[in-house]
């Protein structure tokens, strides 16, 4: 970890992150991780996800990280295939956890497919524990008109 910096991700770097993404197996990506969604979580929970750059610049690792105000949520944590082994994914777990304490949050979740087994073996290795209680229901919400604003379009007179 002596070559790695890890720091806040910002928007700046998505395109390492992004990319990735893309080359790490588990990682399920939609329009939601496109650019201006991941602008927009990084923005509503700010200092909370992290990125582990290379000494040559390099994403190598990186998580999203954010609270609905009682419970965090951990999305799309990845490291390299060639950086794996050196703590990367423990210290952005580390430095997760120290902003949901330091936001009072006392719970955090991460979503993992189904199918994950690797994944599946990091998380219980890392003291996670699996809840064969609960279920992810998931649907579309459709667009819609700017808040606040009427569908009647009345004139005055």
């Amino acid at each position: 970890m002596a070559d790695i910096e890890l720091r806040e991700l910002r928007e700046a770097d998505y395109p390492g992150v992004r990319a990735l993404w893309e080359r790490c197996e588990g990682v399920g990506l939609s329009d939601s991780d496109a650019r201006e969604p991941v602008a927009a979580y990084l923005a509503r929970n700010p200092g909370m996800s992290s990125v582990a750059l290379a000494r040559d610049g390099r994403v190598v690792g990186a998580v999203l990280c954010g609270d609905d105000g009682r419970r965090g949520y951990l999305h799309h944590l990845a490291v390299a295939p060639e950086a794996r082994g050196l703590g990367i994914a423990a210290a952005l777990l580390e430095r997760c956890f120290a902003e949901l304490a330091a936001r009072g949050i006392p719970k955090c979740n991460a979503l993992l497919f189904e199918d994950n087994a690797a994944g599946r073996a990091f998380w219980l290795h890392a003291g996670w524990s699996e809840r064969s209680d609960l279920a992810i229901l998931q649907k579309p919400v459709k667009p819609s008109r700017a808040p606040g604003r009427s569908r009647s379009t009345r004139r005055a007179g």
